[in-house]
């Protein structure tokens, strides 16, 4: 058994290695590539998709897990062998349905589409985006086929994030949230609103990136495994535990945007700093699913970066970097108007009772997408559409609308509903936590977010992907994704701020 588990281990690494040298090229597309290196750029990431497409699908790799699975159903579910031949085979299974010819074509048209998005979103001119994304959608609905028969044509994306869940279980989810966030945002939008005009006026980008890097290195950000650079689009790129990078974006006319994304981002990376040392190099070296890193990023952006404790003991460390700015504006002031409640076009600045209705309406669009009801040149008429109906605002410009997220240019169809569900699973686990260590506000007051840390390594982050999500949701907090905790802390919460 002990021979078998190193050939797997091996055969994976090849694959993982790959992998992150894909993750690497289009960080550096993103961060720091010359635009004329476009072509050349999508020519190595297909190459080496198709090596890695191959390493993952090769038939000694079958072979070698057809004679490991009689083992694994020996022994205890739980234990990380077990674990790691589970999540291997179903890499397999799932890779093994999709042709290497398509890895390498959906490669370059994605890397070359990602350049016609910035390109579009920066003239604010969906049009020239058009012909890059319709061989984008093209290129998914061919691989929705590969997995067919499906309950939904959405489940082999939703599946790709979100691994066992299904489209009509998120839509459920997603029709209770829908109802009683209207009605939250009704009931809120009847009273008077904080004044947060102080918020957009000048802010030195310097200033914003130091105050962002002393609140990562509070967090517990690993400096010596990690960096932050600047891109269109915030996110973050983990190329193992020792290389776990972040970005954002800079406003310096508007200080929330990378405040927040930074934060944000952090969230993420912690995750990913924080997996077992055992599964380095390993498939088990990952994020359960992408709802459990976004109930993370959420988790530190909003529980805790929005929450009045943590703004007790860094406000007056901001009002340093901007004396002239905030030195006249109280702290209850300011914790009011960064959790303002206003609909807003950017998802990513929307406040907290509002947001998942951007991802509600990404979502249907997608579906739509998919099935081929909707087309992808009627998706500007669409996206105001259901802005509209929705949030009641009408983008002005393609850029604020249709064009403001990354995710479709690579054809990440699927991965907007995470960020909803990460919502959900972040208020679970809060509960939890404050279950357990009650006095963490006070913690935060006094500048301490170690026990947070620690309580997370412990119960989610050291597992990386051992467990499914629904299972490690379950395991921690003792149910599977539930609405509930998230709709109490909401009401909670906005209740106190607009004395609901």
């Amino acid at each position: 058994m002990t021979g078998k588990l190193d050939q797997l281990k091996t055969h994976l690494a090849e694959y993982i290695d790959l992998n992150h040298a894909v993750g690497l090229l289009s960080w550096d597309q993103q961060a720091y590539m010359p635009p004329g290196g476009t072509e050349d750029r999508g020519n190595q990431i297909a190459t080496l998709s198709h090596l890695a497409h191959q390493a993952i699908t090769s038939a000694d790799l079958g072979r070698l897990l057809d004679d490991l699975l009689p083992e694994a159903a020996q022994m205890d579910p739980d234990s990380d062998e077990a674990a790691l031949i589970r999540v291997a085979d179903r890499f397999y299974r799932k890779e093994t349905r999709i042709p290497t010819d398509w890895v390498s074509r959906f490669s370059t048209a994605s890397t070359l589409a990602f350049d016609a998005w910035a390109k579009a979103k920066r003239e604010s001119n969906f049009a020239t985006f058009r012909p890059f994304l319709e061989e984008v959608i093209r290129l998914r609905q061919e691989y929705a086929s590969f997995f067919a028969p499906y309950g939904h044509i959405y489940d082999p994306f939703l599946d790709d994030f979100e691994p066992g869940l299904k489209t009509s279980e998120v839509q459920a989810i997603f029709a209770v949230l829908r109802s009683e966030q209207v009605e939250l945002i009704k009931a809120i939008s009847q009273g008077p609103q904080p004044d947060a005009t102080f918020l957009s006026q000048p802010f030195s980008e310097a200033a914003q990136r130091d105050f962002g890097i002393e609140i990562t290195r509070k967090l517990g950000y690993d400096w010596t495994r990690g960096r932050l650079d600047v891109t269109s689009h915030p996110f973050t790129s983990s190329f193992g535990q020792g290389d776990v990078r972040i970005t954002t974006r800079f406003d310096p006319n508007y200080l929330p945007g990378a405040l927040f994304g930074i934060i944000h981002e952090t969230g993420h990376a912690l995750y990913d700093q924080g997996h077992a040392p055992a599964y380095r190099h390993t498939l088990l070296s990952n994020g359960a699913s992408m709802a459990v890193h976004e109930s993370q990023s959420r988790m530190y952006e909003n529980l805790v970066g929005r929450s009045r404790a943590f703004w007790k003991f860094f406000y007056p460390r901001l009002q340093t970097y901007f004396p002239g700015q905030l030195g006249s504006v109280s702290l209850e002031t300011f914790y009011r108007a960064i959790n303002k409640v206003i609909p807003s076009l950017i998802r990513v600045e929307a406040d907290e009772a509002t947001y998942n209705l951007h991802i509600m309406l990404r979502m249907e669009l997608e579906i739509g997408l998919m099935e081929g009801s909707l087309a992808v040149k009627d998706l500007p008429q669409a996206w105001n559409s259901h802005m509209q109906d929705s949030l009641g605002l009408i983008p002005t410009d393609d850029a604020r609308g249709v064009l403001q997220d990354v995710h479709w240019s690579y054809g990440y169809i699927g991965y907007f509903p995470t960020y909803a569900l990460g919502n959900l699973v972040s208020a679970q686990l809060w509960e939890k936590i404050l279950e357990e260590i009650p006095d963490l506000p006070q913690q935060f007051e006094m500048g301490e977010f170690g026990a947070l840390l620690a309580w997370l390594r412990k119960n989610v982050h050291q597992y990386g992907a051992k467990y499914q999500p629904q299972v490690l949701t379950e395991r921690v907090t003792g149910s599977k994704i539930d609405p509930t905790p998230y709709l109490r802390y909401l009401k909670s919460k906005y209740g106190e701020l607009y004395g609901l």
